[in-house]
């Protein structure tokens, strides 16, 4: 299957790569969890109206929590590993990750409410789409390239204004123990805004072990990557913080992406050990930011 344009990358990963024999819970915990998790996102109805009302630190703390408490429902355990993504708030910054799941933007969230850029058709998800909207997510139509630039240019705005922005580079989701090329585009609004840019590897394992399971790709449907994360006996998912590439380390936005996906990889498929940091040591510096 070939890709429509240069921004609409297909990814190879397919229903074979789905692992369905990896350890699961019983039919009554995974009934739980499903309800467990249905009562917070209902909840998240009121998180929406309560959002509108803040703003500040209180909008952050509340989005976080809320994120946090879905993925727990969901019974899924967040582990992070390095520092915060933006850890001078004035400074604006580009968060590139790689791209398995849905659950993608619930794990970074869940450190660090950010903006996103989000493909279109999130938007429409019921209740989650109003949460990651009200993060101020930014929607790409990738069906329409000619509206790239101006998505670039709205993404340098707010990195110059000190945002904190999160991109997926490779355009389309990978099944979790091979990824894609990092496409180039989006770094281009790094570049025009003089940022710094924070790569972020995100791993989901079961116990030791890399897992596939929570993937969303091939003919998947939204419910069909649910019900397998929510039979997953002891799944987890990593946030791995990398150090930031300086502006001035490329000149192009094709050596940037190039560099940063060069220093992800050495993280998602190398042998690098880095520190864990307990998930509240990273809401105390948040906080204080």
């Amino acid at each position: 299957m070939s890709a429509k344009h240069p921004w609409m990358p297909v990814s190879p990963c397919g229903d074979g790569c789905v692992d369905h024999s990896s350890a699961s819970v019983g039919v009554v915990r995974a009934v739980w969890r499903a309800m467990a998790a249905t009562t917070v996102m209902l909840c998240g109805a009121l998180v929406v109206l309560a959002v509108l009302c803040v703003r500040g630190h209180a909008r952050t703390v509340l989005l976080r929590r809320w994120f946090r408490a879905l993925l727990g429902a969901f019974g899924v355990r967040l582990r992070v590993i390095g520092p915060v993504f933006q850890d001078n708030p004035g400074r604006g910054v580009l968060v590139v990750s790689n791209h398995v799941s849905w659950l993608d933007e619930l794990a970074i969230d869940a450190v660090q409410p950010i903006r996103l850029v989000a493909k279109r058709d999130i938007r429409d998800w019921p209740v989650l789409g109003r949460l990651i909207t009200a993060a101020r997510t930014v929607y790409l139509d990738r069906e329409r390239l000619s509206l790239l630039p101006g998505t670039v240019a709205e993404l340098a705005a707010a990195l110059r204004d000190g945002a904190a922005v999160g991109v997926h580079a490779e355009g389309t989701t990978w099944c979790g123990v091979a990824s894609g090329r990092y496409r180039p585009a989006l770094f281009q609004a790094a570049l025009d805004a003089g940022v710094p840019v924070r790569p972020v590897v995100l791993r989901y394992l079961q116990g030791t072990t890399p897992s596939t399971r929570p993937a969303f790709i091939g003919s998947d449907t939204l419910v069909d990557s649910m019900r397998r994360v929510l039979s997953a006996r002891g799944l987890v998912v990593e946030v791995h913080v990398l150090d930031e590439v300086a502006p001035g380390r490329a000149s192009t936005r094709r050596e940037l992406a190039a560099l940063v996906q060069q220093e992800s990889e050495r993280v998602a498929f190398g042998s690098v050990e880095l520190p864990v940091q307990p998930v509240h040591a990273v809401a105390d510096r948040t906080r204080a930011a």
